[in-house]
């Protein structure tokens, strides 16, 4: 089986912090062609600039939400590598909610950061890997897809409903694109991850560390992980090795989920 990612070009949107940064950088580590995307350009900037020196990490910035901004980014990828064979959707917008709140737009903006985002740009991108794959010819896979998210989409949390729901959507967006793509050997899974040291979650243990004794607690391999644990899934899905997986959503988060009350806080 080989993971090996050497020379494959991707796009990794959410690049400038916390999980998605993470993601981009153990790519160009292993020597991916990475075009890392985000909408904060100050925190985008001082992380490309660690790779002044690597032609194979480029930049991209921008509003994740907007299609003009979506399909700008496939263009840059394409002016910068001539090519992209791997999307990671691993931009979240993270928002608490009052379940009894009636605020509809709250929600809407939850979908469309979390889960119409993603949606779209990876069918910006299939599109694209389609028309490789017809030039480049017969190979194993045309392109992978992975799509990054919690444990919110399966053990809700009342204050955090809206993204939740979301979370959810875009799950089932996963499976439905998988079976969609599969004809044109593009494979696409989900990653969710819960007890990963994420922005939000280093955020949150700013504000009340006492939450990591209790997140810890919580998880029955007793601490929480690095967001490079992560990375290395989704170089799996992405990889070769996993060229007969699709569609499906693999949990990261140290046994969690079979342990978590369901009022316990996810990130």
């Amino acid at each position: 089986m080989t993971l090996s990612i050497q020379g494959r070009t991707a796009i990794v949107t959410g690049a400038a912090r916390g999980v998605g940064l993470a993601i981009a950088r153990h790519f160009v580590e292993r020597g991916a062609r990475v075009m890392l995307a985000d909408g904060d350009e100050a925190a985008l900037n001082s992380v490309i600039s660690d790779y002044q020196d690597v032609p194979d990490a480029r930049r991209f910035i921008g509003n994740m939400s907007e299609k003009l901004a979506m399909a700008n980014l496939l263009s840059a990828t394409l002016d910068a590598f001539d090519r992209v064979d791997i999307l990671v959707n691993a931009h979240r917008f993270v928002r608490s909610s009052d379940p009894l709140d009636t605020d509809i737009d709250a929600v809407e903006e939850m979908l469309r950061q979390n889960m119409l985002a993603g949606l779209r740009l990876s069918q910006i991108v299939a599109k694209r890997m389609i028309r490789q794959a017809e030039d480049d010819g017969e190979q194993v896979q045309a392109g992978a897809i992975v799509n990054v998210s919690t444990l919110a989409a399966r053990r809700p949390v009342p204050s955090m409903l809206g993204y939740s729901i979301a979370c959810a959507a875009q799950e089932q967006a996963t499976r439905g694109l998988a079976l969609a793509l599969a004809p044109h050997r593009i494979r696409v899974n989900g990653v969710s991850f819960s007890s990963v040291m994420s922005h939000e979650l280093q955020c949150a243990l700013k504000e009340t560390p006492e939450k990591r004794g209790q997140i810890i607690a919580g998880t029955p391999l007793g601490r929480i992980a690095a967001a490079d644990e992560l990375a290395e899934t989704v170089q799996y899905l992405v990889s070769e090795g996993a060229r007969f997986v699709t569609g499906q959503i693999v949990t990261v988060d140290g046994g969690r989920s079979l342990a978590d009350p369901v009022t316990a806080q996810i990130l």
